[in-house]
């Protein structure tokens, strides 16, 4: 009900801002004549929206797909949002409902509660274990430093970095959610089932 409930709000979200776009953009074609008319201005604007709808969207489906796998999302949520703030590049399995053990080269035992900080301080640059992927089974950080199999993937002429590769690589195999934040930008996303999806934060309300 909650989940059905949340699915509604975000439709609802998602829809009040396409009607205004819907509204702007009519607005800006009635006024391209005019010479004081800052047309860049607006396209800038209307961009914004989409950002905001595409945030809204990504942290919803981010917590619709792991919230029955953990209970510590937030804890999770609050750690990417810093460590992509920070620019620290970062690579996490949230295991689901497929064990990832045999796909994956253990890393260093960990065992330990899921903690925003913890999970920040292993990822930040100089640490040994910052390279690997950090795996999350249930509300435990189970090890570090694990080594996942790459995707075969073409991907053209866009550049894809390790961890991504490594990321999408990983949920080819598995039902495993990968959250991935890169070292060069900042900028967050997850793989699952072999696809990346970005994530355009609101903030840590995940």
């Amino acid at each position: 009900m909650e989940n059905n409930q949340a699915f509604t709000s975000i439709k609802n979200h998602i829809a009040l801002h396409l009607n205004q776009i819907i509204e702007e953009t009519e607005m800006m074609r009635n006024s391209l004549d005019e010479k004081e008319y800052c047309l860049l201005c607006e396209l800038a604007h209307i961009r914004d929206r989409f950002n905001e709808i595409q945030s809204s969207a990504s942290f919803f489906y981010l917590k619709a797909y792991i919230e029955k796998f953990t209970s510590q999302y937030i804890e999770l949520a609050k750690a990417i949002q810093n460590l992509s703030d920070r620019k620290h590049g970062a690579l996490i399995i949230v295991e689901r409902v497929k064990p990832v053990d045999e796909h994956i080269q253990a890393g260093i035992p960990l065992n330990a509660n899921i903690s925003d900080r913890l999970i920040e301080s292993i990822f930040y640059p100089g640490n040994p274990l910052h390279d690997g992927a950090l795996l999350v089974r249930g509300d435990y950080l189970i090890s570090a430093a694990n080594v996942l199999p790459l995707t075969n993937q073409d991907f053209g002429g866009e550049k894809v970095g390790t961890r991504h590769r490594a990321g999408i690589g990983l949920s080819e195999l598995t039902d495993a959610l990968v959250l991935i934040i890169s070292e060069e930008t900042g900028k967050m996303s997850f793989a699952l089932d072999g696809t990346l999806y970005p994530i355009i934060s609101p903030g840590t309300n995940l």
